[in-house]
């Protein structure tokens, strides 16, 4: 194998190189940090371990911005945002060329680069966060690129991720200080060219599995500084105290009393169990009225198992919790909901009027048992539709609430292809394959769809035990997506919701917001909102977007988070984007909400117009911003 070093030095720019400012490449940066990311973690070497690798590559990522002036807002460029824009390709290059430098070996009497030492931010204590395993395939690749030197390997990824020509690939890698870019083309070329598997989940270190640390250890260090902690305290304590002792009437109790609440969670024979027609008379269907269910509801002992897990796991226990969620033990007896075998393992589900507890435990033992927490705020209706049981093989199988009447699967990019019904034997669904799990492209999104005396209803599986339910309609008075309409709403957009996996989603509602004729007689363009709401309130991710006549999917346009924007707070929302037109003229293409009374462009674009839709020609790549007056005076800017 050649060995290929980065030079330290980095070649000097063109005069008529474009000027990238701070704002240009921020938008850049967060429209592609998946990809961005994704990139630098497969261009940094493997030796430090798939932990320290993913933080390092969100730590390059954002350090990737310049240093500048900010400036105006950036409206991200038509479809992939990519090709052409000069924000994207510098912040490309910062993170080729800080993940190469991050390979480089430590050199006595030199300081070190910040790229080769470990990232103060982002951190994350008490937990090992890696990407999810992938096939036989994904590792024999991840072993080959291992193999490669560093502008080999980088080299690789930019043929295949970025589908580069070998002609922009030496520039890139020159650019990035690779003194000889030739020669890390010609040791790339002994990899196979498998390209498609670079978009692999084996490969996104945005979609994390996550493991506590060594937890032997932290108790060890938790305990002694609690120790010495303590001793501070009480020594304090007893020089303030009249006479120098506690007295006999403290509040604490010593610490080898029980606590008879703590207790009785741990017994299995104080588990709560609703009633099997409890559901029939109830004023609310929620968990709190599911039956236990299951073969084992009876097997004290795995029930025994299950609670003491919950209560104290051990270091073999793999444990994930949705965000906001708390991974304590119960505080009293919790409600069982489904404990049986499930594609060789024994399950137990639990409610303990907070939260959804999944114990799952090979069929050979409790080695290897598994822990999963999921918050279920008052939930009701359709979503305390469905658990997920367990996933096996790239598919998912699920508990379905007891008034569920029909399951089916349905992929939500097809919306004239009707569903597949699946077998429902105990509530329990035949398995369903996962949604938009292919490498590669997006080409399909498989949800559950279940029906009940209420409806049918639409429920998507995000990686987390409670599927999210799928709405569509106006905020405020959203509809279920199961409708031919709907449907066809939802169709362009389904590969979006990859975009707000194991982020704890309750809901996902599409609002098709307006419908803008295109110039240059090129048909009409939809723009349709999409509002992912959290189970914890927080957190949540607005996202518009844009679908023209020619277009499979539909572009993001803008995005946000934690906004009021497209909700039932504030049902307005404002977006644009810089759209070519077939005769090849650049517009800057504005839509709102039907409460807007005009629309504006700043920046380097101008031009206005009444009502709620906005074109007016642009240049490509020029940088723009959109003001919005609504109805009652009130005025908006663009979603970012």
């Amino acid at each position: 194998m050649q060995s290929q070093d980065v030079a330290p030095r980095r070649p000097a720019h063109a005069a008529s190189d474009p000027v990238v400012d701070v704002a240009q490449a921020e938008a850049a940066l967060v429209e592609h940090y998946p990809r961005l990311v994704r990139l630098a973690y497969l261009v940094l070497p493997p030796g430090p371990g798939r932990g320290r690798r993913v933080l390092t590559a969100h730590a390059l990522a954002q350090r990737a911005l310049p240093r500048g002036k900010a400036a105006s807002p950036v409206i991200p460029a038509q479809t992939t945002g990519r090709d052409g824009d000069p924000g994207y390709a510098y912040v490309r290059l910062q993170v080729v060329r800080t993940a190469l430098e991050a390979g480089l070996p430590l050199r006595r009497r030199a300081w070190p680069r910040r790229s080769q030492l470990p990232p103060l931010l982002p951190q994350v204590w008490g937990l090992r966060l890696f990407p999810r395993s992938g096939g036989a395939d994904e590792l024999a690749l991840d072993q080959r690129l291992s193999a490669l030197s560093g502008p080999a390997r980088a080299a690789y990824v930019l043929r295949g991720l970025e589908k580069l020509p070998d002609a922009a690939v030496r520039k890139v890698l020159t650019e990035a200080g690779v003194t000889d870019p030739d020669a890390a083309l010609r040791e790339a070329d002994r990899v196979e060219a498998r390209y498609t598997l670079l978009g692999s989940p084996e490969f996104d270190p945005c979609s994390l599995q996550a493991r506590p640390t060594d937890l032997m250890r932290r108790r060890q260090h938790t305990k002694a500084a609690l120790t010495a902690a303590a001793a501070v305290v009480v020594c304090g304590a007893l020089l303030g105290l009249p006479g120098g002792g506690l007295g006999p009437d403290g509040a604490a109790a010593p610490s080898s009393a029980q606590n008879p609440a703590a207790q009785a969670a741990l017994d299995p024979g104080r588990l709560t169990k609703a009633a099997p027609t409890a559901w029939k008379s109830a004023t609310r269907t929620g968990f709190s009225v599911w039956p236990a269910r299951g073969e084992l509801t009876g097997d004290k002992a795995l029930l025994r198992r299950a609670l003491a897990v919950w209560a104290r796991p051990g270091k073999s226990v793999r444990i994930s919790a949705t965000p906001g969620t708390p991974s304590g033990g119960p505080a009293g007896p919790p409600q069982l909901l489904y404990a049986g075998p499930v594609d060789g393992a024994r399950v137990v589900i639990f409610y303990d009027g907070l939260r959804i507890a999944r114990y799952a435990e090979p069929q050979g033992g409790a080695q290897g048992a598994a822990l999963d927490f999921a918050r279920v705020d008052s939930a009701t209706g359709a979503e305390a539709a469905a658990v997920v049981l367990g996933r096996a093989d790239g598919n998912v199988r699920y508990l379905t609430a007891p008034w569920v009447t029909k399951a089916a699967e349905r992929d939500l990019m097809k919306p004239g292809a009707g569903a597949m019904d699946l077998d429902l034997t105990g509530g329990t669904t035949a398995p369903l394959a996962g949604p938009g799990r292919q490498s590669g492209a997006c080409t399909s999104w498989n949800v559950l769809q279940l029906t009940d005396d209420s409806g049918t209803h639409l429920l998507t599986d995000l990686g987390e035990l409670v599927p999210a339910h799928l709405t569509e309609g106006r905020p405020g008075s959203p509809g279920e997506a199961s409708g031919a309409g709907a449907l066809h709403t939802w169709s362009p957009f389904a590969c979006s919701l990859a975009s707000v996996r194991s982020a704890g989603v309750r809901s996902v509602n599409a609002w098709a917001y307006a419908e803008q004729s295109l110039p240059d007689a090129s048909g009409s363009a939809d723009w349709v909102c999409t509002r992912a709401e959290t189970w914890r309130g927080g957190g949540t991710r607005v996202l518009a977007q844009f679908h023209t006549p020619d277009g499979e999917y539909g572009a993001v346009a803008a995005q946000a988070e934690d906004t009021p924007a497209c909700g039932p707070r504030e049902p307005q929302v404002l977006a644009g984007v810089l759209w070519k037109s077939q005769e090849g003229s650049w517009y800057l293409l504005g839509a709102g909400g039907g409460k807007l009374a005009s629309i504006s462009a700043t920046g380097r674009v101008q031009g206005s117009a009444q009502g709620n839709l906005l074109a007016v020609r642009a240049k490509q790549g020029v940088r723009a911003g959109l003001k919005g007056t609504l109805e009652d005076g009130r005025t908006i800017s663009g979603l970012r």
